[in-house]
């Protein structure tokens, strides 16, 4: 190794030590800007010492969960994994990720490397992590003062993946825009897509991203949508069409609030409780062929896998049920809703919705969500928070929906848990996730005896 990487390495972990040291956050992101000021080459260096394969997971929708799936299928097949796991998915968090998993001589003891990579940041971590795999969820409006319109993201994604033509792509084909950008590219690929209808009505509201054939111009036509644009289509001008998948998950049942589903000779009794963690399993599945790697205790693994990762969390607070889930787009959302949708018992809900640079400053996106069927959702109480509590609570005052708002998230949660129904929905974007989730498990702890915070 360059003696210039050797100080980017060491100089980048007294940062993190530091930032430790002095409480001053997490140190997932600046000791990768401090490596990589010293030594602009040190991602490339860095991946070079992965010893079998490197895989990126991209996409709007569920990176996080399918990245970590496919992190805990390795682990189980005794590989040592590097994982961005905190979600600093930019260049710097990146580059954190590989230095600080460094030993004290500066090397690198890993097998695989399983990286989520943000969409934008795709077009500069790419060519320097020449990845043997790239796995693709799907491609919708995200952060729009960020992305802009979907095709932006669209072509950076496809600039990122035809930067290193060697890379292997998984790609949703239920997604067209995600089928069209592997077509188009001139990358290998393998698909994966689900070829029954699953969803209900609320799921596959109309949130349609891409309703016209990119290669000819024409609308498309579909046999059925599972939610956004993902589904059976087919175009009646040109001829495209959605294609019969490499990988399929079939027999999809819900049981008790989980799902079951047979997939590859397998059936799965898995921990999901929402349906688009089904895409998330296949999709991590069809990555691992891709690999090569062994799949020998996956079906095991996947069993007990927690699907939450701090987003989608139960707490018991004052005998009160407590369900901590984000939302940060309209897809998203339209999933969530759909779920509470799914519980018939009372209940209490609160969104919480801010504007900060990691949520995206434009909030016009609650617009396009369908939220009349909150009206039925055996609400009791629907509080707004967050810095933009007032838009969320106009949006739901234009479908004759009651609310209260709040500046106090902890006070209110205290209150609907000690006198509300029991049942407590609580909805964040993505700033307000892990503060909530630390929040929510102090007073759980506080409540079973532990300190109060």
């Amino acid at each position: 190794m360059r003696i210039r990487s050797i100080l980017a390495i060491k100089c980048a972990k007294c940062t993190s030590y530091l930032i430790k040291k002095l409480n001053r956050g997490s140190g997932v992101t600046l000791p990768g800007y401090v490596a990589r000021i010293i030594d602009p080459r040190i991602l490339s260096a860095m991946a070079e010492m992965v010893k079998e394969k490197t895989i990126v997971t991209m996409g709007t929708n569920g990176k996080t969960t399918t990245n970590s799936i496919l992190y805990h299928a390795l682990k189980a097949e005794g590989k040592k994994v590097i994982i961005n796991r905190t979600g600093a998915n930019m260049l710097n968090g990146i580059i954190s990720a590989f230095v600080l998993a460094s030993d004290k001589h500066c090397r690198l003891d890993a097998d695989y490397a399983c990286i989520e990579v943000d969409e934008i940041a795709s077009v500069r971590v790419l060519p320097q992590l020449k990845p043997d795999c790239a796995l693709l969820t799907n491609i919708s409006r995200d952060q729009l003062d960020r992305f802009g319109e979907v095709d932006i993201t669209f072509h950076k994604l496809k600039t990122a993946v035809t930067s290193v033509p060697n890379t292997k792509l998984i790609i949703n084909c239920d997604d067209v825009l995600s089928y069209t950008l592997a077509a188009e590219s001139e990358n290998p690929f393998i698909t994966y897509g689900i070829s029954e209808q699953i969803f209900d009505d609320i799921s596959r509201s109309e949130i349609r991203e891409s309703i016209f054939c990119r290669s000819c111009g024409k609308k498309l036509e579909y046999d059925f949508f599972h939610y956004g644009q993902l589904g059976i289509y087919h175009c009646p001008s040109c001829g495209l069409e959605r294609p019969e998948p490499d990988f399929t998950a079939s027999e999809i049942e819900l049981h008790d609030e989980l799902y079951t589903f047979h997939m590859d000779g397998m059936d799965i009794h898995s921990t999901a409780r929402t349906p688009y963690n089904i895409y998330n399993t296949l999709s991590a599945y069809a990555a691992l062929n891709a690999l090569e790697a062994d799949r020998s205790h996956f079906q095991e693994m996947i069993e007990t896998f927690d699907y939450g990762n701090n987003r989608e969390s139960i707490f018991s607070i004052n005998g009160a049920r407590v369900q901590l889930h984000l939302a940060k787009n309209p897809i998203g959302f339209q999933q969530k809703i759909s779920l509470v949708l799914k519980d018939k018992k009372p209940k209490d809900i609160i969104i919480q919705i801010n504007d900060t640079y990691q949520d995206g400053e434009d909030v016009s996106w609650l617009w396009d969500v369908d939220f009349q069927y909150l009206a039925d959702a055996q609400a009791a109480t629907i509080t707004t928070t967050g810095t933009r509590r007032h838009d969320m609570g106009l949006r739901l005052k234009y479908e004759d929906i009651p609310c209260d708002s709040t500046t106090n998230l902890r006070a209110t949660v205290q209150e609907r848990t000690e006198n509300g129904t029991g049942n407590l929905y609580v909805i964040v974007n993505y700033s307000g996730l892990y503060s909530t989730n630390h929040m929510l498990t102090e007073l759980e702890k506080a409540g079973k005896g532990g300190a109060t915070a």
